[in-house]
């Protein structure tokens, strides 16, 4: 295998042309790559769009997939080429496809597949429509945590002055709970949501900072 041009650079891993249409994804550290896969294949079986994986090339901790054509969905965001009410439709139409989908194996009643990191910089907007990508974090649980997840994503930043605009993310923000409704559950599931986001080693020491601002946004504009 050929590695080319970088393409893209993550919080724990890079992305590298190699030719073909194929991409290949490293993390920068030992992690077996082989679960993601397995479950990119899984959902793709019941006509969840992600890129698709081929199994057993390259190391470990390589995960090689088919190349996905376009901007993500942050990336159109920040252009003007996508506004906010699109920005909450499209994620919660994808946390809704998704949470239709049994988890691989026997679990807790009401299990389904969760990604735990659907953002719009995970969505790529190929010309056939939106593409997850990045599914490291993903295993069965309740749907409820998902949502919430994806909504304490975007509350951190719509609550961190030194990244940007954060009245544009607040905008996302309120359609992305206004579209879930009643799946966005910011009880139990949010302060869940939270811990994970809080034992994230990923995420800076600021960010962790401003977690408690960003649940409490989130329930405002829930209520």
């Amino acid at each position: 295998m050929r590695i080319g041009e970088l393409l893209g650079v993550g919080r724990s891993a890079d992305v590298y042309a190699i030719g073909g249409g194929r991409v290949l994804r490293r993390y920068r550290y030992d992690r077996d790559a082989g679960q993601e896969s397995a479950v990119m294949a899984y959902v793709a079986e019941h006509g969840y769009p992600v890129p698709e994986v081929f199994p057993g090339e390259g190391r470990s901790t390589d995960l090689v997939m088919s190349l996905v054509r376009g901007p993500t969905l942050l990336q159109a965001f920040a252009a003007g080429k996508a506004d906010a009410g699109q920005v909450g439709r499209i994620l919660a139409g994808l946390l809704r496809r998704l949470h239709e989908i049994p988890p691989m194996e026997p679990g807790e009643p009401g299990d389904r597949v969760l990604h735990l990191d659907l953002h719009p910089d995970n969505v790529m907007l190929a010309p056939q429509g939106p593409v997850v990508i990045d599914w490291a974090n993903s295993r069965p649980g309740p749907p409820a945590l998902d949502c919430a997840l994806s909504a304490l994503i975007i509350a951190q930043v719509a609550v961190d002055e030194e990244i940007g605009p954060p009245e544009e993310a607040r905008r996302a923000l309120a359609a992305l709970v206004t579209e879930l409704g009643d799946a966005l559950d910011v009880g139990d599931p949010l302060d869940e949501a939270a811990a994970i986001r809080n034992a994230n080693p990923t995420l800076s020491d600021r960010e962790i900072d401003l977690l408690g601002e960003a649940v409490t946004l989130v329930r405002e504009l829930a209520s």
